[in-house]
């Protein structure tokens, strides 16, 4: 998820540049004026306690607003980001932001500052109010306008400029270049992000073949609990030596010895254009530890992707491999392939139920040739570094 707050004093063409925003990059658009007065339409809880207080000629306090931000995130799971335009407008609101952002697992990325001097805001705002019949469009009320803008700005402006989130844009320019430019600001930052995919799909579906492939394709850590265990073990390390043990007993390996592998995979991949799991997250507990860990490197989920395949091709497929030097342990028997499918739907389909209900999960058609099955995943995975492609 992507979060951009946009600036600018009056006739600074704010309404217009959010227009473009909202659209080139999926953004949610959030105003509070415009949410207040949808939340008093509704006549909901929080429009009827921000109606008692307007009517008692009061202003609608930050615990109202803060509610209603959360809620309308909340009910837009699958936007790209939201852009806040004026808010926040205090510097006291600012830091109540910042805490929502990050009970809500996202921050606010930029905020970009349309500078327009005040005589050419005046210029503008003056021209608007021959066509606009506003009566706030006349010279004295324009200036105070400004002045409160700028009283109540600035400290907001310096909030973020000193955690290098704050980048000016010259407002005076045409739209289209001022288009442009905000354009290029959101996009890098997106390209500052790493992307983040989950490959599912049952044994013998070739969600490791083909997450290795789109690894490769696109320059992705690929991330596989099974590889890292057996590279641990080829190197004859303690946590190796612990992990043979627990093969020979034909036991699972706990979180406790794969997490710390995951992590320090996350920690020496620093820099990397993302990562591609694969065998992970296997169960609802690993589910919300792998949220934890992008958490702390500051990532979120971009792409869910699930390879579907019929079950009965999946036992046929399964059954061909056991008879060459690519079988797995649970390969060699019918029984046991029927096992491994049956742990499968009872451990990870409600990890994908989970993914599907927080994130939306793209299934994949899994049929076909190895070529066609990859080139319908890479055309999901390409989206990511498009314009507005990711969710996370």
């Amino acid at each position: 998820m992507l979060n951009v707050a946009l600036f600018g004093p009056p006739g600074a063409g704010k309404g217009t540049q959010s227009d473009f925003l909202v659209e080139k990059f999926n953004l949610g658009y959030i105003s509070t004026g415009d949410l207040l007065r949808k939340e008093l339409k509704a006549d909901s809880k929080l429009g009827r306690e921000a109606k008692d207080i307007i009517s008692a000629g009061g202003l609608v306090s930050d615990e109202i607003i803060v509610q209603i931000l959360e809620k309308t995130i909340a009910e837009n799971p699958y936007a790209s980001g939201f852009l806040f335009d004026g808010f926040p407008r205090t510097r006291i609101q600012a830091y109540i932001l910042e805490g929502l952002m990050l009970k809500l697992n996202t921050t606010l990325d930029c905020l970009i500052n349309l500078e327009v001097p005040e005589e050419e805001s005046v210029r503008r705002l003056l021209l608007r109010g021959k066509t606009s019949g506003r009566s706030d469009d006349n010279e004295t009320v324009i200036r105070n306008r400004l002045k409160e803008y700028h009283d109540k700005t600035l400290p907001v402006l310096e909030f973020y400029r000193a955690r290098g989130q704050c980048v000016d844009v010259d407002g005076t320019q045409s739209i289209e270049a001022v288009r442009d430019d905000v354009a290029k600001i959101v996009q890098d930052q997106y390209s500052k992000r790493p992307v983040s995919i989950v490959m599912f799909g049952f044994p013998g579906s070739g969600r490791g073949s083909q997450a290795m492939a789109l690894a490769e394709e696109f320059g992705l850590e690929f991330i596989a609990t099974g590889r890292m265990l057996e590279e641990e073990m080829a190197a004859g390390t303690d946590t190796g030596l612990k992990i043979r043990e627990l093969y020979e007993n034909g036991q699972l390996v706990p979180d406790e010895i794969v997490i710390p592998l995951i992590e320090k995979k996350l920690e020496n991949s620093r820099g990397v254009r993302g990562f591609i799991f694969k065998g992970f997250p296997r169960t609802l507990v690993q589910s919300y530890i792998l949220d934890g860990l992008l958490k702390k490197h500051e990532c979120s989920l971009s792409k869910i992707l699930e390879i579907d395949v019929p079950t009965l091709q999946l036992i046929e497929r399964l059954d061909r491999r056991s008879h060459t030097d690519s079988r797995m342990p649970y390969d060699s028997s019918t029984e046991k392939i029927v096992r491994r499918l049956r742990e499968h739907e009872l451990k990870t389909v409600p990890v994908i139920e989970k993914y599907e209900q927080m994130h939306g999960v793209q299934k994949i058609d899994g049929t076909g040739t190895f070529e066609e099955v990859f080139e319908r995943c890479a055309a999901e995975v390409r989206t990511l570094f498009q314009v507005g492609g990711r969710r996370g």
